[in-house]
């Protein structure tokens, strides 16, 4: 089995960063290992998913060890407690700041439709591309790729909602070949103790070895700074062992 990484752990929750191209759970996917797995390879415990991301989006990705502290997760979820960063490479110049209120398909072929939030901001641009921060407000299925497309801000790499030319050229010249969407920071109150919770993943070398080959490179330190992130990023996206615990 692949390895990896753990952001944090204590007796109620494990945080893991998940590599792009990995599903969190089997559901419609019929892949032969999903991140379930590793993390219960990696606790020595069974794990249930708090939330999820897409296959193609790397990033933080939680779990309890118990099934009572799921519901409490996810109650805070609904309520707003729990909030979620994410960088996105985009086609285009979003403006500094804004927030986008479109609803989306609550399912993937459902005509109806739902309330949905995101927040953003633009952080670096190079020719005809942007890195964004994006806040989403609300939980919906593929919400952030869905209103930044209907911006016109496709995010690179997204074969549902991207354009394929951009997708294309930003592989073959720049090196990416993946879904350019990292969720880079999740902040809860911990299902049991209370306490604030920030725990963060820094992105992986195939986001950010591209955005290095399209000449946004000198302001990558300055962006993870201002996110709080570190700097040097790691080896390996792919390590093990037990993180230090964010609090």
């Amino acid at each position: 089995m692949s390895e990896i990484q753990t952001l944090y752990r204590d007796d109620h929750l494990l945080a893991v960063a998940k590599p792009s191209g990995l599903v969190v759970h089997r559901g419609w996917a019929r892949d032969e290992v999903v991140l379930m797995d590793l993390a219960r390879e990696l606790s020595g415990r069974r794990v249930h998913p708090l939330h999820r991301l897409d296959r193609g989006t790397s990033g933080v990705v939680l779990f309890a060890f118990e099934p009572e502290v799921v519901a409490r997760f996810q109650a805070q979820l609904h309520d707003g407690g729990a909030s979620k960063r994410y960088l996105a490479l985009v086609r285009g110049h979003p403006p500094a700041s804004g927030t986008i209120d479109h609803p989306v398909p609550k399912a993937r072929k459902s005509k109806e439709r739902r309330p949905a939030v995101t927040d953003f901001r633009s952080l670096a641009v190079a020719g005809r591309y942007a890195l964004v921060e994006a806040r989403p407000r609300t939980g919906r299925l593929h919400q952030i790729r869905r209103h930044f497309k209907h911006m016109s801000w496709p995010i690179l790499g997204d074969v549902h909602y991207g354009k394929g030319d951009h997708n294309r050229l930003l592989r073959d010249r720049f090196g990416l070949n993946r879904l350019a969407l990292h969720a880079f920071e999740v902040q809860v109150d911990h299902p049991v103790t209370g306490e604030r919770l920030r725990i963060q993943a820094p992105p992986p070398r195939d986001f950010t070895e591209p955005l290095a080959a399209l000449d946004l490179e000198p302001t990558i330190g300055r962006v993870l700074e201002d996110l709080g992130l570190p700097e040097e990023l790691p080896e390996s996206y792919r390590a093990t062992g037990e993180g230090p615990n964010p609090m």
